[in-house]
C-alpha cells in the first residue's frame, strides 16, 4: 500500500524522531500513519471524516 501513496509528513512533526504523523490523501480515502513505523498499520478514513477531524482540532 505505502509504495503507491504519496505520503506527506506533518509540519508539526519533530526532526528528532518525536511525534511524527504522515498523511497520504487520495480522492476517496485519507491514509494516516506513524512515520516512525512505515511498515506498521495505517488508518484509512473518508475525506469527510478527515475534514471533520481537522475542523474540530483547529
Amino acid at each position: 500500500m505505502s509504495a503507491e501513496l504519496a505520503w506527506k509528513k506533518s509540519s508539526y512533526s519533530l526532526n528528532e524522531g518525536g511525534s511524527c504523523v504522515e498523511v497520504a490523501p487520495t480522492p476517496t480515502t485519507i491514509h494516516i500513519r506513524d512515520s516512525k513505523n512505515k511498515s506498521g498499520p495505517a488508518l484509512a478514513v473518508p475525506p469527510t471524516a478527515w475534514a471533520e477531524f481537522l475542523r474540530l482540532i483547529v
